[in-house]
This record gives structure tokens, sequence and C-alpha cells, in this order.
């Protein structure tokens, strides 16, 4: 959430962020209103109470004839008292569920717009042409079944659409990545962490996901538990109701995790293989800095997502992810999005975002800094979405035969392979 003394002090910055995410601007001056009615009902619950407790000292002491009508006032001084504590609660109420509700405040630097309005900051790599070396490249799917690789009809006969099993060197091929990521991490100098796949309303709650995200979240009602769509989620959540010392900071996770979406708003979209699917593993950073710190560090994550997919050898481009497509916590994001030979587009691998103060107010994580304590800033940055990425390696890395070049830094977690090679039928 954002801080609501800002929201007092510069309004018309609130609007205009809530303007470029496309979002409702009213919604600024309803919570304005509710602020006004929450101080305006505390002062006067903090003003009658101070009354009764003078009048409590009063009646003792007061004549017998003074003490009748002191007593009255008593009275009705209690239900003043009652009257107000109720009215600042449910002021104090609406303002919190209306806070909630406002998405971070837009970096002004952010491209204004929807989707299809981001700027490309970068390119890297060289599209391969696979008309001049004498073949029609073959999609991800078709690839992963030449290779064994990757099983989708029975996914789908045992989980349902969007589901799949990675068999063979599909599975090794997955784990290497995830070696590979944590490695990269690792060296960096992030902690790696194997986190839970269900979490608590108030986590999910707190990094921003029951928001405009809470129709893409899987609910088990009977536990009143989540199933994670990123790990950024218990990472965020690792230090709630914490504070942490200031010269501990910077904070570093690398996190690995099954993901679950329902992708509820994807209908007929990427249906084919499993660049879009209900579960999925991921390695995730995050980070937890000093709030002026928070942009340098947004370099950062997106240096070590360019080093990773450079170590795999894939054509990406950056992107600056326009303000209507940030998400509820990001106040800026970058996208690196590889190019897909089959789609003859860039789609997006990775992103990192900066949620600044957003999600640290919502979950009560602070930093001591000498003797102040004040909110801290969180970072998250997608090392490695498995699928995706798998995707992108088949069919960037085929080979007229059907078989696909092994990147050499996946090379010593798959036994020293420099190839996959097709399947005997």
């Amino acid at each position: 959430m954002i801080d609501l003394r800002l929201l007092r002090e510069d309004p018309d910055r609130v609007r205009a962020s809530q303007r470029a995410r496309g979002e409702d601007v009213a919604l600024v001056d309803s919570l304005l209103s509710a602020d006004e009615r929450r101080r305006s009902s505390g002062v006067r619950f903090d003003e009658l109470r101070a009354e009764q407790k003078q009048l409590g000292k009063l009646i003792p002491k007061a004549s017998a004839d003074e003490k009748a009508e002191l007593l009255k006032r008593a009275e009705q001084l209690k239900a003043d008292v009652k009257a107000a504590d109720a009215e600042r609660d449910a002021a104090d109420a609406e303002t919190q569920q209306l806070l909630l509700r406002l998405g971070n405040l837009v970096h002004p630097d952010v491209p204004v717009g929807g989707e299809e309005d981001f700027v490309t900051l970068e390119t890297h790599g060289t599209i391969r042409d696979f008309g001049a070396e004498g073949f029609e490249p073959k999609d991800h799917l078709e690839l992963g079944q030449i290779l064994g690789a990757i099983d989708v009809e029975r996914g789908a006969k045992v989980s349902g659409s969007r589901f799949y099993f990675l068999t063979g060197v599909g599975a090794l091929l997955e784990l290497a990545l995830v070696n590979a990521a944590i490695a990269q991490a690792t060296a960096a100098g992030f902690t790696p962490m194997l986190t839970p796949a269900l979490v608590r309303p108030q986590s999910m709650a707190g990094t921003g996901f029951l928001g405009q995200a809470a129709q893409d979240v899987y609910h088990l009602d009977k536990d009143d538990l989540y199933l994670v769509g990123t790990s950024e989620v218990p990472l965020a959540a690792y230090h709630m109701d914490e504070i942490i010392d200031a010269d501990r900071l910077p904070l570093r996770y690398a996190g690995f995790s099954p993901c679950f979406r329902r992708e509820a708003g994807s209908h007929g979209k990427d249906t084919r293989g499993i660049f879009r699917v209900h579960q999925f593993d991921k390695v995730e950073m995050f980070s937890y800095v000093m709030p002026e710190d928070s942009q340098e560090e947004h370099k950062r994550l997106l240096e070590w997502e360019k080093q990773w997919l450079t170590s795999l050898e894939l054509p990406f481009r950056v992107i600056d992810v326009a303000s209507a497509d940030l998400g509820a916590s990001a106040s800026r994001k970058y996208d690196c999005e590889a190019w897909v030979p089959t789609q003859g587009k860039y789609r997006e691998l990775t992103s990192t975002s900066d949620c600044t103060e957003f999600q640290s107010r919502r979950l009560s994580i602070r930093l001591r800094d000498g003797k102040q304590v004040r909110p801290l800033a969180t970072l998250n940055g997608t090392l490695c979405a498995v699928p995706r990425t798998i995707v992108a390696i088949l069919e960037n890395h085929q080979q007229a035969d059907g078989s696909v070049w092994v990147p050499e830094v996946l090379r010593p977690y798959l036994g020293g392979r420099e190839v996959l090679e097709p399947v005997a039928k």
C-alpha cells in the first residue's frame, strides 16, 4: 500500500498514477474522504475520553447536588464515547479497505499505455534464418515429442487441459535449468530457498495478489490457503511483521517452487504445448533493500536476468512495461522476451519489478536505521520460468533432424550432453 501522508500531501500524483494504470481515479477521493473521517472521528474519540477521565476525577469530590448532574453527564459521555469509538473503527476499516485497492505509484519514467505500449530498451543475440539453413523450424511441442520430452496428451488425460508431463530428457532438462539457475544466483550472493507452495490469506493479500490478479489464484476453501503463482509470495512474507536492522540489507533470496495459475483471462490463448500452463516450476530472485537503493537494485536484477538468458544463448529483447500492464505491486517492471521462431515474435521469459515500499507496508516489514524505523523496499525478478525457457531452448537450438543443441552452461547438469537426440520410434 502507499503512504497515506503522501496521498494527503500530493493527491494529484496518486490520481495521475491511477489514470496511467487505467484504474479508478475516483478511488483517490473516496480514500481521502474516508481518511478525513478516520482522523476527525479519532480526534473526537480522544476529546470525549479526556472529558470522561476528567469527569471521573470530579465525581468523588462533588457535593450531593453536583454529583447527580455529573453522573447524568457521565452516562451521556459513556454513550458518546462508545459511538465515537464505533465511528472511528468503521472509518479506519473503510480507509484500510480502500487503501488495499489502490495500486503502487507508477514510476514517472514508465511508458503510459496498455500491453502494446511498452518501450524496447535493448536487443541481444542473433535471430536464426532457418530458411537460409534450408529447413522449416518445428515448434516446441513437435520437438518435445520427437525427443520424448513432452507429453501433453497424458497430461490432459490425468489433470485436464494446460497440464503436461516432462519425460526423459525433458525432465532432465528442467532439472538442469533449475540447477544452473540456482548456481548463478548463489554465485551472485543470493541465499537459495525452497519455499511453501501454500500460503495464508495475509501472505497473498500482503504481496498484492488478491486484487486484480485474484482471478488467477487457486484457493483451498476448506483450509483457507492459497496455492502460490510465484515464490515471490512466500519470499515477500518471509519477514512479515519483522524489523530488520539496516546493516543486514540487502537481503537476497533465490526461491525454487512449483507455481499454480488459473490463467482465467487467457481462454483460447497459447493453448498448444507448454507455453501457458496451470502448473510450472520457477526460480525467483527476491531482494529486500533500503528504499533509496531500490532503483539500482532493479537494474542489478535485470542484469542477472540478462546474464542468464545470454548464457542460454537465446536471442531476446528487454522492454520497459507500460503503466496499465504493471500489476498492482510494481512501480516499474522490465521484461526480457525471448524470440520464439515458430511464432515469429518475442515472448516474455523473465520479468523484474520494483515494488518500492508497497509490499512492506502491507506485510509490516520495516528496517531499523539508527533510531528510525521505517518501511523498506522489496523487488522480485524471475530467473527461470522452466516451461517457457524449455520452449525457447528447443525452438532456437533445434537442428534439421529434430535434435536440439545444448547450451554449454547446461551441459554439466546433463551428463555432458552436447545434443538432445530424437528417440527411436
